[in-house]
C-alpha cells in the first residue's frame, strides 16, 4: 500500500495520500476519516470480506448499493457512487469494483490489512467480545469482525490462560510494564470462569468486574487483545499475510501517560514490519510524531526516544526496536472542511508551527486552542 487518489466520496472532496510508515489522520468529526479507512480495508480485503460474510450467512449480493450497505452499515450507500473516482496504487477502482466476477474464487482469500474501529468497546459486552452475527444490520462490517477476531482469540488461544494480564510471554517486558503502571496499576487482568467468561480485575484484594472498571480500562482492553492478536510469542515477528493496521482513536478514554504507552506499542508493531494507520484527536500523536522528525533530522538515538517515553529499563529487544523505529517514516494529513462543508486532505507532515498554513501551523487543528489561550494571555499580560 504506497498511494491513494480519491475524488468525492462521502464529504470528501480530494485526496491525494502517500503512506509511510505512520501515518496520521487528524480532523473534525464526520470530515470522512472513518469512510477512508474502511475504503482501505475494502480496497485490499474484498475477497475476505465477503468470504467472510457468506461464512456467516449473509449474501454478498449484486447490487453495488446492497453491498455498500452491508458493508459500511445500513443507509451508508451512499458515500460512494458513479461520479467517485479511486485510484489506488496506480489502478483505478470503480464503483463496478464491488461486484462479484465470474468464476471468481474466494475459497483461498487472505486477510491483509487488521482493523481496530472506534467502537471497539462496544465489542466487549458486559466484558466478553460477541459472535459477529450478534450485530444489528447498522452495524460496519470492520466491527463485527474485530469482536470475532478478539472472540477467536480469547476462546482457542490466550483464554486458555487464567491470567490474561500480564502474560510474560505476551509483548516486550518494558512495554508491559508501561502499560502496568499507566493503566492497570498493578492489578491483574483474569478469566471469571464461574458462570459465563467475563474479564475481572484483581486488585487489592478486590474482584472487579469488567462493568466497574475506569472508562480507560474499557476502552484499553480491546486494544491490549488487538496487540496480543499482532505480536505472536513465537519467534516470527508479525502475524503471517497482515501487512498493514488501522487503529481508530487509540486515545479513548486514556490519560495522556496512558497514550504514550500505547505509542510505545505501535512504534513495536513499526519494528515488526506492519503499515500502521491511525485516526486521532489527540495533540499527544501529533507531538510524538513532531518530536520524532526533529530526532531523525538531529541524529538523535534510542537514548533520545527512550528518553521521550520515559523509558528506564533498556533491554537489548526494546534497543533494538527503537533503534529499527528511527529508519521509519512519519506522515500526517489534515482532513480539511472548507466553507462549503466539503473535505479536502492536506498533507501537512512539516508540522511547522511557524507554516503561513493554518492547517499546518495548528496541527490540523489539535494545537489551535493552545495557541489561541497563548495569545490572549501575552496580550493580557502586556495591557497590564
Amino acid at each position: 500500500m504506497e498511494h491513494l487518489v480519491i475524488n468525492k466520496l462521502g464529504p470528501i472532496r480530494s485526496a491525494d495520500i502517500e503512506f509511510a510508515d505512520l501515518t496520521l489522520f487528524v480532523g473534525p468529526q464526520a470530515s470522512g476519516k472513518s469512510i477512508l479507512l474502511q475504503l482501505i480495508k475494502l480496497l485490499l480485503d474484498k475477497k475476505h470480506i465477503r468470504k467472510t460474510l457468506e461464512q456467516y450467512g449473509f449474501i454478498w449480493g449484486n447490487k453495488e448499493a446492497q453491498i455498500l450497505d452491508r458493508y459500511f452499515g445500513e443507509g451508508m450507500s451512499g458515500v460512494w457512487d458513479s461520479k467517485t473516482e479511486i485510484t489506488f496504487n496506480n489502478k483505478s477502482y470503480p464503483l463496478s469494483f464491488l461486484l462479484p466476477k465470474r468464476k471468481e474464487s474466494i475459497k483461498g482469500a487472505e486477510e491483509q490489512l487488521f482493523y481496530v474501529p472506534a467502537q471497539r468497546v462496544v465489542c466487549l459486552q458486559n466484558g466478553w467480545p460477541r459472535y459477529f452475527t450478534e450485530y444489528e444490520d447498522s452495524v460496519p462490517y470492520v466491527l463485527r469482525q474485530f469482536s470475532e477476531t478478539l472472540r477467536q482469540l480469547l476462546e482457542h488461544g490466550i483464554g486458555r490462560s487464567d491470567t490474561i494480564f500480564p502474560q510474560s510471554q505476551r509483548l516486550k517486558e518494558p512495554l508491559r510494564a508501561s502499560f502496568n503502571q499507566s493503566i492497570f496499576h498493578d492489578g491483574r487482568i483474569t478469566i471469571d470462569k464461574t458462570g459465563k467468561k467475563r474479564f475481572k480485575l484483581d486488585l487489592g484484594g478486590s474482584s472487579i468486574p469488567f462493568m466497574a472498571w475506569s472508562a480507560g480500562q474499557k476502552e484499553f482492553m480491546p486494544l491490549l487483545l488487538s496487540f496480543y492478536w499482532l505480536c505472536p510469542p513465537s519467534k516470527t515477528s508479525k502475524k503471517e499475510n497482515i501487512d498493514y493496521v488501522i487503529i481508530e482513536e487509540p486515545e479513548m478514554g486514556l490519560h495522556p501517560q496512558a497514550i504514550k504507552s500505547v505509542i510505545l506499542q505501535v512504534m513495536d508493531l513499526m519494528s515488526r514490519g506492519y503499515k500502521v494507520i491511525i485516526s486521532t484527536h489527540s495533540p499527544v500523536l501529533l507531538e510524538f510524531a513532531w518530536a520524532f522528525k526533529f530526532l531523525k533530522e538531529k541524529g538523535g538515538d534510542y537514548k533520545s526516544l527512550a528518553d521521550l517515553f520515559d523509558v528506564k529499563k533498556l533491554t537489548p529487544p526494546l534497543k533494538e526496536m527503537l533503534n529499527d523505529v528511527l529508519k521509519k517514516n512519519i506522515c500526517t494529513y489534515y482532513f480539511d472542511r472548507g466553507d462549503n462543508e466539503s473535505v479536502s486532505i492536506k498533507n501537512i507532515s512539516s508540522l511547522d508551527a511557524g507554516s503561513d498554513d493554518k492547517g499546518i501551523a495548528e496541527w490540523g487543528g489539535l494545537s489551535s486552542f493552545s495557541t489561541k489561550a497563548s495569545d490572549i494571555i501575552l496580550k493580557v499580560t502586556a495591557d497590564e
